[in-house]
């Protein structure tokens, strides 16, 4: 099973301290990752939180869905393993180039 838990429907303002306190009411957290905007580095709205055991993970998720945080109801789930991607093409992606004389 997974220890990994998603949170989303977060506040713009909620901070990885704010989730790590939260969350250690329902047992102890290994990590807490607040995903951030890479252009603005405010939160995107969602964040991965690793509990130490999978009993800890479902207490949580029992315990913190629909419940706010911030003025906003939290959608707390068992994170779904990370699918494999194909790798992205490097370049432009188009072919073309200038504008031909004829």
């Amino acid at each position: 099973m997974e220890k990994r838990i998603y949170v989303g429907n977060l506040s713009y303002n909620s901070t990885e301290e704010d989730l790590e306190a939260m969350f250690q009411q329902a047992g102890n957290v290994v990590s807490c990752q607040l995903m951030l905007d890479k252009f603005t580095s405010r939160s995107r709205g969602f964040a991965f939180v690793e509990m130490e055991t999978v009993e800890e993970a479902n207490a949580a998720v029992e315990m913190f869905n629909d419940k706010p945080l911030d003025g906003r109801d939290l959608r707390v789930n068992i994170a779904k393993p990370r699918e494999e991607r194909a790798p992205r093409r490097e370049g432009g992606g188009g072919g073309g180039g200038g504008r031909g004389r004829y």
